[in-house]
C-alpha cells in the first residue's frame, strides 16, 4: 500500500507527463476519454498469452519476435494495475511524446508458447529527467538514445483512439518499408 501511494503522489519525471491514479474502471475509463478527447471511441490494447496445453505456463521463457505492426495511434494512454489490496491503476500519457506503439507476436520454438503483446518506442527523450528508471536499467543518457519496453502483463492496458471503420490501421514492419 504505501509503494502504491508512493508511485502516485510522486511528481512526474517527464516533461508533458500526465499521471493519474484511478481507483475503479470507469475512473480509468473517464481519464482516459478526458485526454483522447470529446466522447471519443477508445480501444484497450494489452498482452495476452497462449500456452500450449500441458506445457509450461510461465510468461519467463526466451521468445523469438515472430510479427511487428505499428499501431496508428496519435494519442495513447498507458495504465498498470498497481499491487494493492484496492482497484488502483496507475495510468499516464505524455502530451507531444515522440513515439509509435507496435503490436508484437512473440513465440517460444520449443514449446509453441505464443505471446501478442504492445510495445511503446519513445524516439525523443531528451526532456525527460535524468533519473528515470529506464536510463538507469538501460545505462543511457536521456536524448542519446531512443528505447522501447513492452507490456508484459494482461494487466497493463495501452488505450488508444479506435477509428470509427474496422479498428486500427495496423501495418507489418515490411508493408512500411515499401
Amino acid at each position: 500500500m504505501e509503494d502504491v501511494l508512493r508511485v502516485c503522489e510522486l511528481q512526474s519525471l517527464m516533461k508533458g507527463e500526465t499521471k493519474y491514479c484511478a481507483t475503479s474502471a470507469e475512473a480509468m475509463v473517464n481519464f482516459v476519454q478526458g485526454f483522447m478527447g470529446e466522447k471519443p471511441q477508445i480501444e484497450a490494447l494489452s498482452t495476452t498469452t497462449h500456452f500450449l496445453e500441458g506445457h509450461s505456463t510461465t510468461p519467463l521463457q526466451n521468445y523469438t519476435i515472430l510479427d511487428v505492426q505499428e499501431v496508428a495511434a496519435p494519442k495513447m494512454v498507458a495504465c498498470h494495475m498497481m499491487h494493492c489490496v484496492y482497484t488502483v491503476f496507475y495510468c499516464h500519457h505524455i502530451i507531444d511524446d515522440k513515439r509509435m506503439v507496435f503490436k508484437v507476436s512473440l513465440g517460444n520454438e520449443a514449446n509453441g508458447d505464443r505471446v501478442e503483446t504492445m510495445a511503446a518506442c519513445h524516439f525523443d527523450t531528451s526532456e525527460w529527467s535524468t533519473s528515470h528508471v529506464s536510463f538507469q536499467v538501460l545505462g543511457i543518457l536521456p536524448g542519446t538514445s531512443p528505447f522501447c519496453h513492452f507490456f508484459t502483463s494482461s494487466n497493463d492496458i495501452v488505450w488508444v483512439p479506435k477509428t470509427i471503420d474496422a479498428g486500427h490501421e495496423v501495418r507489418s514492419l515490411k508493408e512500411r518499408s515499401t
